[in-house]
């Protein structure tokens, strides 16, 4: 973990500006660049990216970005661990804060069976297992500058030349993953999970696993929330399912929505009741009044991701203008 990380520091004491952040579309590395300059142009202070595997590398666009803007925090949610060997992964973030000293937040995670094995080709059978010498590995290399570890997945021997205190978060859908997280990683990252399981489930168990393993401070959760600009609720309801679509096909999901409260149709598909529990959705005002209540239920930070309803650029600048004036 590491030891002197601005994660460390009580979410509640920042500003509300500071608490949220803005998922940036990595389809088009040079679109993706130029968003997050406007972005941190218009006052947003966190940008997260997913590593999608037929995108773009995240860490290249970060980089690049780095170079073009100044102050605005970059993270990735989430860089999957198992193409990437944890020695090359601490060589790209070194890189990475190199450029721009402590703006980047490396959330990592295994990532799904049917990327993992059916995309790249390689196993994944213990994915939290894998997950935990994982994070080990890597704070050893970037808090301590060397390892010398033997495990069931790494075999590892080196010295690095400096040191990087740069916070490690890991993706937490499961339950163990949530305990994980608490015990092991600078913070948890969600994704796709409604608040009252984040809230009742997801919170509690990673608190507890902090206090169990003697952290004084548990680790921040940073919590995914889809927002539509739009007070057209068919239209949002239609582009939420859209949207979602995809992850009722993916075991874990399907697991977490029903612990969740909100099972999968007899059709596999996810249900409206789930939509609109996790889409916040209504004019600027209707939204950020929506974002500030989140942050005083006990949510951490969040991180927005635009459902787009009609326009998604128009609506993607006025959701970072949104966010940069809260």
């Amino acid at each position: 973990m590491t030891k002197d990380s601005d994660l460390q520091v009580s979410p509640s004491r920042r500003p509300i500006r500071e608490r949220i952040g803005l998922i940036v579309n990595g389809t088009n590395a040079a679109t993706a660049i130029k968003t997050i300059s406007t972005a941190e142009a218009a006052g947003v202070k966190q940008i997260w990216m997913t590593n999608t595997p037929w995108f773009p590398d995240v860490l290249t666009i970060l980089a690049a970005a780095a170079i073009k803007t100044s102050i605005v925090r970059l993270g990735t949610a989430i860089i999957p661990t198992y193409p990437r060997h944890p020695i090359v992964l601490a060589q790209e973030v070194l890189a990475l804060h190199d450029i721009a000293p402590g703006r980047l937040r490396l959330g990592i995670g295994p990532s799904h069976r049917s990327i993992v094995e059916d995309m790249y080709g390689l196993s994944q059978t213990t994915p939290l297992i894998h997950l935990r010498e994982y994070v080990k590995v890597l704070h050893s290399i970037l808090i301590d500058g060397k390892i010398d570890h033997h495990g069931e997945f790494f075999n590892i021997v080196i010295e690095f030349p400096r040191t990087a205190q740069i916070p490690v978060l890991i993706s937490t859908l499961g339950k163990k993953a949530f305990q994980l997280a608490g015990e092991i990683a600078d913070g948890a990252l969600s994704w796709m999970c409604p608040v009252p399981y984040l809230l009742h489930t997801g919170i509690p168990l990673l608190h507890e696993a902090a206090t169990a393993n003697g952290r004084s401070n548990p680790p921040p959760l940073v919590a995914h929330i889809p927002v539509a600009l739009s007070q057209d609720r068919d239209s949002v309801m239609a582009a939420g399912h859209k949207m979602f679509e995809m992850y009722s096909k993916l075991p874990f999901y399907a697991k977490m929505f029903a612990d969740a409260g909100f099972p999968l149709t007899s059709d596999k598909k996810v249900t409206d009741d789930l939509v609109n529990n996790m889409i916040i959705s209504g004019n600027e005002d209707t939204v950020s009044t929506s974002l500030t209540k989140l942050l005083d239920s006990g949510l951490d930070e969040l991180m927005v991701s635009l459902v787009p309803v009609v326009d998604e650029k128009y609506e993607q600048t006025k959701l970072m203008r949104l966010i940069g004036q809260l």
